[in-house]
């Protein structure tokens, strides 16, 4: 008798008929096929039990049976085996009936081999269905593969969009800020703000991306404005509003997720809570979440660190600034979340705002 390929050999076989030497017979028909791997039993009781020890990747089964007969083991052993996996049953019986086929069938039978067995299409049966068995379990492995590469190419994506909109939003802010370190602090903080606010992990992740382009408007303005060392006049003051709507209108008709969110940010980034601020005066939750914590973010790390304008303010007169203007200028609630323990920590957010390249997100696939 031909042996079947090494590789099926392998393959674990069990085997389950009250009659010993129906279990006897097949034991011989697979160990002259090469098979190493099997198991059987006489008792319908211990089918169960050792079906889910032994882990098969085929059962020869006799349907007649006292105690539990294969038609219950059937329904047993389908209820054990995982969706969309193929485990082949090879049902073992005398009866010939339409009404036995059928039935065995539906219950997830795969092949019959009718009694008193033919030892060469015994071996046939096992190897047809453990071939097909072998099919499926490769085309298995080769979907989780696929999917793989699919997940680690998408995320080589994202990471290279992440890049080419960090080095837009750094250009977008060189002319007032050469290091860009401003636009990478409001994006990092906006994010740990939108997650203190219980946002998702991913809108808030959109949103502190997002957050980074709220001023590309001011590629706009004036540098005579933009650089001014002092107070602004009431003109140029007006000319300095016009980057919400530059800005928007910069990033307006994306099909991107992120850049239609940075529209939204850079238009309403300076509206106020109480409904005094620019473009549209628009108030309270009128305002879009994510223009409510940029314009508490941005508000905070402009008064932390120096502007052509001002000197810095020491952290807790800022914060104590943040607590006056809360229901006035600023969300109360995206306030209390930058201020919330855990949101971030003081002490190192301190430290971090003098070195900014402790706030550039560190993201691997």
């Amino acid at each position: 008798m031909k042996q079947l390929c090494e590789e099926l050999t392998e393959y674990k076989v069990l085997i389950v008929d009250d009659e010993p030497a129906n279990t006897q017979l097949l034991e011989r028909v697979l160990a002259e096929g090469g098979f190493r791997n099997y198991r059987s039993t006489n008792d319908s009781l211990e089918a169960l039990p050792l079906f889910q020890e032994f882990e098969p990747d085929l059962v020869l089964l006799d349907l007649s049976m006292p105690d539990i007969d294969g038609y219950m083991l059937l329904k047993q052993f389908r209820g054990r085996i995982a969706t969309g996996t193929y485990l082949p049953v090879l049902v073992l019986t005398a009866d010939i009936s339409s009404h036995a086929k059928q039935r065995a069938l539906s219950l997830g039978a795969r092949d019959f081999l009718t009694k008193p067995f033919d030892i060469t299409e015994v071996l046939l049966r096992i190897r047809n269905l453990l071939e097909t068995r072998q099919l499926h379990l490769r085309l298995h492995d080769y979907n989780l593969t696929l999917e793989e590469r699919v997940r680690q190419r998408t995320c080589e994506l994202e990471e290279a969009q992440a890049e080419i909109l960090d080095r837009l939003a750094r250009a977008s802010e060189y002319r007032d800020d050469e290091t860009g370190a401003h636009t990478r602090r409001v994006g990092m903080l906006s994010e740990q703000v939108a997650l203190a606010l219980g946002l998702p992990a991913d809108w808030a992740r959109i949103i502190g991306l997002a957050a980074r382009f709220h001023d590309i408007g001011k590629i706009g303005i004036p540098d005579s404005i933009l650089r001014k060392p002092g107070p602004l006049t009431a003109f140029e003051q007006s000319l300095m509003r016009t980057h919400t709507s530059l800005g928007a209108s910069i990033l307006a008709g994306s099909q991107f997720r992120i850049l239609q969110v940075a529209e939204s940010i850079a238009l309403t980034h300076h509206e106020r809570f109480d409904g005094d601020g620019y473009t549209a005066g628009i108030a309270g939750d009128s305002i879009p979440i994510e223009g409510r914590i940029v314009a508490v973010v941005d508000a905070f790390d402009a008064m932390v660190n120096d502007r052509p304008y001002r000197k810095a303010l020491p952290l807790q007169d800022a914060l104590d600034e943040l607590q006056r203007e809360a229901g006035r200028q600023f969300d109360p609630r995206v306030v209390a979340a930058l201020l919330a323990p855990g949101a971030y920590d003081l002490g190192r957010m301190a430290g971090a705002l003098q070195n900014s390249d402790q706030l550039i997100a560190q993201r691997q696939c």
